[in-house]
């Protein structure tokens, strides 16, 4: 259920709001009725809508509730069909989100945008630092779905959400693909959607490995010697990808590195084929360095992945020598697999100017 706090102004109300550790710890926009009201009227959606349960504490995400986080986080209205999918995409079973809220490990999910509504439900940004700061819908989309993660399911630091450490991705993780940059396909058309849908992915995922390569169109094995240092940030020993045999980690290539493997005539499988491929580790070094955890390989050497369809592959970022990785946990029921949702923004409506305010300070936080 939600309730209703009184203040006599804002500042009283944030201080509130961070006393109850409804907060990531930075200032929010207070959720005052009036903001409250105009953000669900924005998705279309009837407020009491249960969009489905946030775990651990498998609280009901209602369309009100996501509306309260994200104008906490900042959002437009026009973010909301966004924020929507991507708390569908949490409230899947096969997101395991109790499980990936009370591990151990440094993982977040992060929020892949893919279709139009990169375009019109932002811009969500697919360029130059992307995963950092002044992107307002990159910033607030992923912060209003952590601020969910914590209000409704619970995911407190040190009591429920028991990583070790962390990562800024825990603040916010979100970015679109790089589309109109790519030598491939989108993403989501290889997940099963028409490249005309809007989709959000999910997936729980470590912070961004940076991967450096200077690629030569000259060189015979350009593309081999760039997978090749792609695989060793993706899956080397020190990751649980290696280590636990288990779960998908993502690929962000540079959209000059992704023009590298295309003068190779790599599609998106072929690439995903040969990082499987590289990421195999001899049984010995994991049974010296990774015993702990089980002598289970009989051959000489074994996979990091089950099969090459576990290494998600997309373009975004700007133009360089960098590409990204991001392993991942791979832990719970469903290995902490990625989930797909389609944007349904033919809900969404305008809404009118901002009535002015009455001077009394409202907030409502879930409980």
């Amino acid at each position: 259920m939600s309730e209703w706090l009184e203040a006599q102004d804002e500042e009283e109300a944030l201080e509130q709001l961070h006393q109850l550790q409804c907060t990531d710890g930075l200032p929010v926009v207070i959720p005052t009725r009036d903001r409250v009201a105009r953000m669900t009227l924005a998705s279309g959606l009837d407020p009491d809508l249960v969009l489905g349960e946030l775990g651990p504490a498998m609280g009901i995400a209602t369309v009100e509730k996501v509306s309260v986080a994200a104008v906490m986080a900042g959002c437009k209205p026009d973010y909301m069909p966004i924020v929507v999918a991507a708390v569908k995409a949490a409230a899947e079973p096969a997101f395991d989100l109790s499980e990936l809220q009370a591990t151990t490990h440094c993982t977040a999910p992060l929020i892949i945008v893919n279709g139009p509504a990169r375009l019109n439900c932002g811009p969500i940004s697919s360029g130059y630092g992307a995963l950092g700061p002044g992107h307002r819908a990159n910033a607030s989309i992923g912060r209003a779905l952590r601020l969910c993660m914590i209000n409704i399911g619970g995911g407190r630091p040190g009591v429920s959400d028991m990583a070790l450490l962390g990562h800024p991705g825990k603040f916010t993780y979100c970015l679109a693909e790089a589309e109109e940059e790519s030598p491939l396909p989108p993403l989501h058309t290889s997940l099963g959607f028409d490249q005309s849908d809007s989709v959000v992915t999910l997936l729980g995922c470590e912070a961004p490995h940076s991967v450096l390569y200077s690629d030569n169109a000259d060189d015979p094995e350009d593309a081999e010697k760039l997978l090749y240092l792609l695989s060793v940030g993706l899956a080397n020993m020190a990751t649980n990808n290696a280590i636990f045999t288990a779960g998908t980690a993502l690929v962000v290539l540079g959209p000059k590195h992704a023009k590298a493997l295309a003068r190779a005539e790599l599609g998106r499988e072929e690439i995903a084929q040969r990082l499987w491929e590289l990421t195999h580790h001899k049984t010995a070094d994991h049974n010296r360095y990774a015993g702990e955890f089980g002598s289970r390989f009989q051959n000489e050497t074994y996979p990091s992945f089950s099969s090459p369809d576990k290494i998600l592959i997309m373009v975004s970022g700007g133009v360089g020598l960098y590409s990204m990785v991001m392993p991942n946990w791979g832990g719970a029921g469903h290995h902490n697999c990625p989930v797909s949702v389609k944007v349904e923004d033919n809900q969404f409506c305008e809404i009118p100017a901002m009535i002015a305010s009455n001077g009394e300070a409202r907030s409502k936080v879930n409980s």
